[in-house]
């Protein structure tokens, strides 16, 4: 399973029913938290996400409504009796933030809390396993900060059975073949690994592209992605108010979607002075049809 979860999609200031930037990235059977805005671990609670399942932690700069909710998540974590090490992936001054609020308070994490510093000498991949690959990108914004970007591997090459069984290799080497192997027979022949099989399926995308004013600095990031997430503080009419503080309105997204090809948009970062999101649709789709709000609670599948 490839798929985000939003826990919240309001900046800055939190209301009675919208809350500041968290979401949840699963892949697989492990859980990546991006953001932890105030309030992330109630959230958490509510949409019934297994905090155990949580691997990673991505946060895209220190502008509070993107991590005031860290500290209370991971000493919660420590409560609940975790062991597992957990990884934070963040701007290097988070490091030091979370230090010297455990160290105020006397608290000593039952878990190893490991940090990755994101820096924009460093860009590029920072994460890799059998399943995943994650890299980050700088966006425009008044503070160091970063977008992201998932992508879903498949490395399992596929099998082409009546080729396999010209050649007279057994079913027993199949998940060899599926890893890349050739295969050597009993006669001397090596039947190379194309000859019977496909290319793996061209893996899923999902870019993350945290607060920014707009920028076509991000299209090579954001092209082709199954699934793109930016940012929509205003409505179209304080697009000067917008560029003034390094953020988006509903139209800029929408036009790097377009410009990026990808395949779905979802908007978020909503301005606390607006009680109704219909109008960011209203304005986002005639330039980008396949958007969407970015609602809590609700799991975009990838």
């Amino acid at each position: 399973m490839f798929a985000v979860t939003i826990l919240g999609n309001n900046s800055a200031i939190p209301t009675l029913d919208r809350h500041p930037t968290a979401q949840i990235v699963t892949c697989n059977d492990q859980l990546l938290l991006v953001d932890c805005g105030e309030g992330t671990q109630l959230q958490m609670a509510r949409y019934k996400i297994k905090r155990s399942r949580l691997r990673y932690i991505f946060i895209s700069h220190l502008h509070g409504d993107h991590y005031f909710g860290l500290i209370g998540l991971l000493n919660s974590l420590s409560l609940l009796g975790r062991t597992e090490t957990l990884t934070v992936f963040a701007p290097p001054e988070l490091e030091t933030i979370l230090l010297l609020q455990l160290d105020c308070s006397g608290t000593t994490l039952q878990f190893q809390l490991q940090f990755v510093p994101l820096t924009a000498e460093n860009q590029g991949v920072i994460l890799e396993d059998k399943d995943l690959r994650v890299s980050f990108f700088p966006t425009r914004h008044r503070i160091p900060c970063y977008g992201f970007m998932f992508e879903l591997q498949k490395r399992k090459r596929k099998i082409i059975p009546e080729q396999a069984r010209a050649y007279e290799i057994p079913a027993a080497y199949f998940s060899k073949l599926q890893e890349g192997a050739d295969y050597q027979r009993k006669d001397g022949l090596l039947v190379k690994n194309d000859w019977v099989t496909f290319p793996p399926l061209p893996g899923k995308r999902y870019v993350y592209c945290a607060d920014t004013m707009y920028t076509e600095e991000l299209l090579p990031h954001a092209e082709k992605a199954d699934l793109l997430y930016h940012e929509t503080t205003y409505l179209h009419n304080l697009a000067e108010r917008a560029a003034e503080r390094y953020h988006s309105t509903s139209v800029q997204a929408a036009t790097l979607a377009l410009n990026a090809k990808a395949k779905r948009l979802i908007i978020g970062h909503f301005s606390s002075k607006y009680s109704d999101l219909e109008p960011f649709l209203e304005e986002s789709r005639p330039v980008f049809k396949n958007t969407d709000l970015a609602e809590e609670g609700v799991t975009y599948l990838i």
